[in-house]
């Protein structure tokens, strides 16, 4: 079987003398791609590309990619932004002379911890350490599909297997079939009898309108077209690509068809096959849920 899952972890290091990148990539199910890139503010720019990246990759699921830088060199000096400290101070000057206050003389120690006004080198990209986050990138996603497709594998076996159960309770439903016709003619009869007579009783009549009856509630169709949804199932299983949605689907028309089976057969086993049936469907929805 060939699905994935849509819950998948990868996380990949890249580094080079200086720096060393941190990628984390996360996937659980959704309806569409929701993706959440959290990158430093030196890949700013960068987050579309990834976006599209994540999207061509996973295809579906809410996505989340982290990544982080750590140095390896032991200092590295700070640069300030002159252009921010002066921006900084004649604004904190404007509103000082507009409320007649007294700026105190260790104001700039303040501005100097805002935001925006130190930099180091982590925050100018250079060409080597854009290529160690693509490196980076494609090793977590490589290890993301890696894990939902074991995680594929194991919905795989137990779907499958519901479908089997789901598969024998049809042919368990044949076993009562001549016992609910028989028990089904009994009653009609007694009924009638019971209100017109038993001598009264057309016996041809009878009969036409018994089988006209049994007609109306036999299930050799949705026997039949349960069936084949159950084998188109397992070879949707098969296809490449995502096909979630597509046994989805599938696994509806299902729900129809037991849902039919169940208002037709009027006998207690049967029934509760078909709620057997009803059961293992619902476990199947759910796991499909999370299926790519």
């Amino acid at each position: 079987m060939k699905i994935k899952s849509m819950t998948g972890f990868g996380k990949a290091e890249c580094a080079d003398e200086k720096r060393k990148i941190i990628v984390e990539i996360k996937t659980l199910n959704s309806k569409g791609a929701d993706v959440i890139v959290k990158v430093p503010n030196m890949f700013r720019d960068k987050e579309m590309d990834l976006r599209n990246q994540l999207t061509e990759a996973l295809q579906r699921g809410k996505i989340e990619l982290y990544a982080s830088i750590e140095e390896i060199e032991e200092s590295i000096p700070a640069q300030f932004d002159e252009t921010a400290i002066v921006h900084y101070c004649e604004q904190l000057k404007d509103i000082a002379r507009r409320n007649r206050l007294t700026l105190p003389n260790t104001f700039i120690e303040a501005i100097i911890r805002l935001p925006d006004v130190q930099k180091t080198k982590q925050d100018v990209p250079d060409e080597k350490i854009e290529g160690l986050l693509s490196c980076c990138v494609k090793e977590a996603l490589e290890r993301v599909n890696r894990f939902r497709m074991q995680e594929g594998k194991a919905l795989a076996e137990d779907i499958s297997e519901r479908i089997r159960r789901i598969g024998s309770y049809i042919t368990e439903l044949e076993k009562f079939e001549s016992q609910r016709i028989e028990t089904i003619k009994t009653r009609l009869r007694q009924n009638l009898a019971e209100y017109v007579g038993e001598n009264t009783i057309d016996q041809n009549r009878f009969e036409q309108e018994l089988i006209y009856y049994l007609e109306k509630i036999d299930i050799n169709e949705e026997k039949v077209r349960l069936s084949n949804h159950c084998k188109y199932f397992l070879a949707t299983m098969g296809e490449d690509g995502g096909v979630g949605k597509k046994l989805g689907f599938v696994t509806q028309e299902m729900g129809r068809e037991i849902n039919t089976i169940g208002s037709k057969a009027n006998h207690a086993e049967m029934q509760q096959l078909v709620v057997r049936m009803k059961d293992e469907l619902e476990k199947i929805k759910e796991q499909i849920l999370n299926v790519l």
